[in-house]
This record gives C-alpha cells, structure tokens and sequence, in this order.
C-alpha cells in the first residue's frame, strides 16, 4: 500500500492551489519522509530584499506535511518551531527535507532542515502532529 499512498500524494501536492503559488515542488517521499524544493524568487523577498520568513516556512510546512501524511492517516500540526540560520542567495532553489523523529498511535515529531541546492543551511524546524485515525480522503 505504501507506494499506492506515496503516488496519491505526488498527485496531490501537484494539484494544491497554494503549491503551485509557491512552486513547491514534491521531489521523493517514502515512509516518514518527504523533500520538497522552491525556488527563491523575487516576489518571495521581504522588505531588506531577503527570503521572507513565510516563504521558507511554506516549504518547510509542505514537507511536514508530506513527510506526516505519508503513512495514509491523516496527521495535523500541533506545534512547529522554526530557526531561520541564514538567508538564501536570490536565485537559490531551496529544499526542505522532512523526517520522523517518533511516531506513535495518536502523536509524531518531524525534523526539517532547509538547505541551498549547493548544502549551506538556511532553517531547522521540529515539529509535532496529531494523527487522526481517518485515512487520506484523497486515497
């Protein structure tokens, strides 16, 4: 069922409005793990002509949620804690790599690190779900 569920999932980050707004992109998930890219463009910066907080955020929330959702339950934030460590380069393709940490029966907790395409680090993030015991309403 596993990779039944993984395809499902590709098929849906393919279709979300606030994806395609973003340009996230799903590059592989597998059980308890995801990694999603965006590239940093000019409509991301903030007010200094940084990558804006919410930007990399929305990457990081898309590979949580990929990597917690993976196993066909439906799993929802509970907490997320995000340090920001540098700023990207404009131009940077940035990926966001989501992996469990613990799962157990109604809880998990997920570690995501964001990193340029050439490895310097840009944000960390724990994060913790509560896992429904409803199955994906898209599968």
């Amino acid at each position: 069922m596993g990779e039944e569920i993984f395809e499902a999932i590709r098929k849906r980050v393919e279709e979300e409005p606030y994806a395609k707004k973003m340009g996230l992109k799903l590059v592989e998930v597998d059980s308890g793990r995801s990694l999603v890219e965006m590239k940093f463009t000019e409509d991301m910066e903030n007010v200094f002509g940084m990558a804006h907080g919410g930007a990399i955020f929305s990457l990081i929330d898309e590979a949580f949620e990929v990597a917690s959702n993976s196993h066909g339950t439906v799993s929802v934030a509970l907490s997320m804690s995000v340090t920001y460590v540098s700023s990207p380069k404009k131009g940077d393709t940035l990926l966001a790599e989501g992996k469990e940490v613990s799962r157990s029966n109604r809880v998990a907790t997920y570690s995501i690190q964001v990193k340029t395409e050439t490895g310097d680090l840009i944000a960390i993030c724990q994060a913790l779900v509560y896992r429904k015991r409803d199955p994906l309403p898209f599968l």
